[in-house]
């Protein structure tokens, strides 16, 4: 049902794009999506918690923007 719909949806710019066939037509969506998907986490930096996942997920920190919206505790600072 879902995949009927975004073939339906996604036909013609595909078709600009040269893709004509369903599988080429769903390709198409898939790396639509993944050129325009963003995806924001809000994390709190204050715990134990913060410095696992940091440590299990290193891309969390190194792969990513971060914006600081308010300023950290110092203590927060010294224990990350």
């Amino acid at each position: 049902e879902d995949r009927t719909q975004i073939l339906e949806v996604c036909s013609a710019p595909a078709a600009n794009a040269g893709r004509t066939t369903q599988g080429e037509v769903f390709a198409f969506f898939t790396e639509q999506c993944r050129k325009n998907m963003h995806l924001i986490l809000a994390l709190s930096p204050i715990g134990e918690a913060f410095r696992r996942r940091v440590r299990m997920f290193p891309a969390i920190v190194n792969c990513c923007t971060i914006d600081w919206f308010m300023e950290w505790p110092d203590a927060a600072l010294r224990s990350v």
